[in-house]
């Protein structure tokens, strides 16, 4: 028998190069060279190393990634920026968008990345596994169809959820985005569309120039079925279980999703250095559980997540841990040298501004499902 869950990944994702930055600035006038761009291999490699390391690797179905075709990359992005991409990594590297800097192995890692991601979907769709966990850098969620931004070059989850549509006949995928910094480009990518619902919840902030606040609802075709739920920055826990439960779940189980894609993003994590958030493995856990529930719901059981941003190299892969462990149902003898302190910490709990605002959101959705949705 198979496992449940499927495992990708590749080499080469680690090998990604965004070049010579301090965190994410270039050095030079009083900027002092680092030579480590924050969003580096370290997070990533390091959960692939504990997965490893706990045995639970011997229980996933590891399934080798494949590159995304050209064909594939434009069901969503232009040909032009494509080539761009390309065109950039024989150059030797540069910035293909809005910090969304690559190297010369830029081009391979990128098309690698998205790879991992269809492959996640044709397991899944094929009956390989039941769900599938796609370890993609560089990530994707911010990548829109002209042009690379935030880290991102090719939008892994989007084009997961296009390949299911277009190469396995789905008709309703959503696209849940639970990473800390609004989903620009998924949203960007299906906002004239109806057959997928994409769902962002983030801390509510300016990034990158783009905002993601609760009136960008799609347009045309694709009217009311983008939905943002901007959290103020502090929030823990109780925040993101209320919004699940009185916004996101709702919206899921009133479209009836045929697959759940997440973009599965760390740095709502209480250690990030990219978020003001406050969730543990508690927080990642449960939330992997209600998708999965609506999943059993409504697609059969199927969930692909893509992994996005994450950039505290310590917590990140207790946080995976946590994730995978909830997918694959397995438990291994990792112990989270967090949790402990997760009831100890009175930001975890729900505060009154923050329901009030959940409650706010949840109303003004649910007029729009009524305005919008068939």
């Amino acid at each position: 028998m198979s496992s449940p869950t499927a495992y990708i990944t590749d080499e080469i994702c680690f090998w990604h190069d965004p070049g010579n930055y301090a965190l994410m600035l270039k050095p030079g006038g009083f900027v002092e060279p680092y030579n480590r761009h924050i969003e580096n291999a370290d997070p990533k490699r390091r959960l692939h190393n504990l997965i490893q390391q706990s045995g639970l690797m011997h229980s996933l179905q590891v399934i080798p990634a494949r590159d995304a075709q050209v064909h594939e990359l434009t069901r969503l992005h232009s040909a032009s920026y494509v080539a761009k991409v390309e065109q950039i990594a024989l150059a030797g590297g540069g910035d293909t968008g809005i910090g969304a800097p690559i190297s010369s192995n830029g081009w391979a890692a990128a098309r690698r990345s998205a790879g991992c991601a269809l492959t996640a979907v044709d397991a899944v769709m094929q009956g390989q596994a039941q769900t599938a966990y796609a370890l993609t850098r560089p990530p994707g969620h911010h990548a829109e169809p002209e042009q690379g931004m935030g880290f991102c070059v090719f939008a892994n989850a989007a084009l997961a959820a296009a390949h299911a549509i277009e190469a396995h006949g789905l008709e309703r995928v959503a696209i849940v985005d639970w990473d800390v910094h609004f989903g620009n480009g998924t949203q960007k990518c299906f906002e004239d569309r109806s057959d997928v619902l994409t769902i962002s919840v983030h801390q509510q902030a300016g990034y990158l120039f783009v905002k993601g606040e609760a009136d960008e609802l799609g347009q045309g075709a694709g009217a009311g079925y983008n939905l943002n739920v901007p959290l103020p920055p502090g929030c823990g826990f109780g925040a993101y279980r209320e919004s699940f439960e009185k916004v996101i779940l709702p919206a899921l189980d009133a479209y009836k999703p045929q697959l759940i894609i997440v973009a599965c993003g760390y740095d709502a994590g209480r250690f990030d250095p990219l978020g003001r958030m406050m969730l543990d493995g508690v927080a990642f856990r449960w939330m992997t559980d209600a998708v999965l529930d609506m999943a059993r719901k409504h697609a059969q059981g199927r969930v692909v997540m893509t992994h996005e941003g994450g950039y505290c190299p310590v917590s990140v892969p207790f946080w995976g841990m946590s994730v995978l462990e909830q997918m694959s149902g397995l438990k291994t003898e990792v112990v989270c040298p967090f949790t402990g302190q997760h009831d100890q910490m009175p930001a975890q709990k729900l505060q009154t501004e923050q329901a009030r605002l959940v409650q706010s959101l949840a109303g003004y959705f649910e007029d729009i499902r009524q305005k919008h949705w068939a």
